[in-house]
């Protein structure tokens, strides 16, 4: 499918070699990050288990994508992790978790996978952003999400640190940021130019401080609806892809949708993407051939009024995941190229008239 607008021209620029991933054709490796401890709520950890059982898989698989499913990383608990100088929650189990998961990212990465993570909350992109960075230096990111996730330790009011990451992660906040036990790994790999963040609905002050001063682009709901999802997505690229093609890391929090489509997930805020806008989103990131690795974070079952709750919560996370791969709503067809024409003799008129 062509990609449309402006950007359809950027994709034939010649794109230096070392901005754009080599992948093996259709190769998908997953990798789940049953973690819980960057918010304070039981059950998100459950949330890799939930998604593969909702058909993740076999519909990658039926797809086309040759599929390796690493299984779920073990996070190893850290004793006396809990509240630290006052500031943050569980750093050091953060830290780690990240940590390790940025190995088996940039391993997987690196062995010409494109990479899905499964979690768990969204502290993870910490790990899996910065694991994908140690591959493609200059990628940039879309984060879909309802919020911003951009509050430093000292102007978080939660201390959680799944309503943390992009801070970190940014150069140009690390004057802002304090060193936390379990950190001293991390480099900073963004600048504010690199990122863009889709769905936003629920934002600090704080944080809209960040976004407006450091000339961070984003899109509310409000944009969306303003401009709609299409010139969303055509600013969207404009602004990351406009200097030429480069790996894109799509992080996609669950609550990013309404809560009548995603109720199973733990800081639901009224007024999200409609089930087409979320699905236009991953479409038009799959049609410029650049996405690389991709989180979907923040499904909590424990947190769905019913089982059908947590399926259709699951469901959709599976959704999300298969059109940033191919789905399209006219369906991932296979290859077919010949319709099949009859080969049976026709009956005689004599034989017709018998037979009538």
């Amino acid at each position: 499918m062509a990609v449309r607008g402006s950007f359809a021209r950027l994709l034939h620029q010649a794109g230096s070699p070392l901005l754009v991933p080599r992948k093996l054709s259709h190769s998908v490796a997953i990798i789940g990050a049953p973690f819980s401890r960057g918010q304070k709520k039981r059950g998100v950890d459950h949330g890799p288990e939930v998604i593969r059982n909702a058909g993740l898989v076999g519909k990658l698989s039926s797809m086309g994508c040759q599929v390796y499913d690493f299984g779920d990383l073990s996070f190893t608990p850290v004793p006396n992790d809990e509240l630290y100088n006052n500031l943050v929650k569980y750093p050091r189990s953060v830290g780690l978790a990240s940590q390790l998961l940025a190995d088996a990212v940039n391993g997987a990465l690196a062995a010409g996978h494109s990479c899905i993570t499964i979690g768990g909350d969204h502290s993870l992109a910490l790990g899996s952003i910065s694991g994908h960075a140690r591959q493609y230096p200059h990628l940039s990111v879309i984060w879909v999400d309802a919020h911003a996730d951009i509050n430093t330790p000292l102007t978080s009011q939660s201390r959680n640190l799944h309503g943390q990451p992009v801070s970190f992660l940014l150069r140009e906040l690390q004057d802002k940021v304090p060193l936390l036990p379990g950190f001293s790994w991390l480099k900073p790999c963004l600048s504010s130019s690199d990122i863009v963040y889709i769905g936003l609905r629920d934002v600090d002050p704080a944080e809209h401080y960040i976004l407006k001063n450091y000339g961070i682009q984003y899109f509310s709901m409000r944009h969306i609806d303003d401009l709609g999802i299409q010139k969303v997505m055509e600013k969207t690229f404009d602004h990351l892809l406009g200097r030429g093609p480069r790996p894109i890391h799509l992080s996609f929090d669950i609550d990013a949708f309404d809560p009548s489509l995603a109720p199973a997930t733990g800081t639901r805020v009224l007024g999200g993407l409609t089930y087409r806008e979320g699905m236009y989103i991953s479409e038009e990131i799959h049609n410029t051939g650049l996405l690389s690795a991709m989180d979907l974070v923040e499904v909590n079952p424990f947190l769905g009024a019913s089982q059908e709750e947590v399926n259709a919560t699951a469901g959709l996370a599976v959704d999300v995941i298969a059109t940033s791969f191919g789905q399209t709503r006219e369906g991932a067809h296979i290859v077919f190229e010949n319709l099949p024409t009859p080969n049976s003799p026709d009956e005689s008129e004599n034989e017709e008239q018998v037979r009538l």
